[in-house]
């Protein structure tokens, strides 16, 4: 998990709706692997491969997670899935396309720092709006009735919930950063505008 005093470090955690049961770390484990014969997870880990980031089976790992997160991504440890929140393989998915965006975004900046608040909230957009996590369908099991404008409400209500557990990111700062790098980083589908 990010280590919340290291600025190197991302605090990019994606929130889980999910409280109840989950999944022992192995049954998980396989769960990823699963995840992994996936099209998008495939086409994701092609592009980091790419762009100069090699993402081996182990990069992604299922842990048990002490906070209601789903998962998160940490530059140089890889990708945490949190076990104890996932039921269904779905769920599953999501995260590790999620998280991969994210590690998409810190190999292809080379100097995206994790502590800007404004980086932090670029890289939640892409991840929101590429990974799928806003599908209405997904929204509609959270709650979220809202058809018309439900997939930008529902990136900014996302983004801004992950950027504020940034230790270095306050409601205002999360807020103001978000609102600085939306229409650039809604509008940047990389690598995701190279598919054939």
């Amino acid at each position: 998990m990010a280590d919340k005093s290291d600025p190197t470090t991302s605090p990019s955690k994606s929130f889980s709706s999910n409280v109840h049961g989950g999944r022992t770390v192995d049954e998980c484990q396989d769960m990823i692997r699963r995840s992994f014969r996936s099209p998008t997870v495939k086409f994701l880990r092609e592009h980091l491969q790419k762009s100069g980031c090699f993402v081996a089976d182990s990069f992604v790992k299922a842990v048990n997670c002490d906070k209601q997160i789903s998962g998160g991504y940490v530059r140089g440890e890889g990708i945490m899935v949190c076990s104890n929140h996932m039921n269904i393989q779905d769920e599953v998915d999501q995260v590790v396309i999620h998280e991969l965006i994210h590690a998409y975004d810190d190999c292809r900046a080379g100097n995206l720092d994790w502590a800007n608040c404004a980086h932090h909230a670029c890289s939640e957009i892409r991840a929101g709006h590429l990974s799928g996590d806003c599908h209405y369908k997904r929204e509609l099991l959270r709650g979220y009735l809202k058809i018309r404008g439900h997939e930008q409400e529902c990136v900014r209500r996302r983004v801004m919930k992950s950027v504020m557990a940034n230790p270095y990111c306050s409601e205002t700062a999360a807020r103001d950063a978000m609102e600085a790098v939306w229409d650039v980083c809604y509008n940047d589908t990389k690598p995701f505008d190279r598919a054939p």
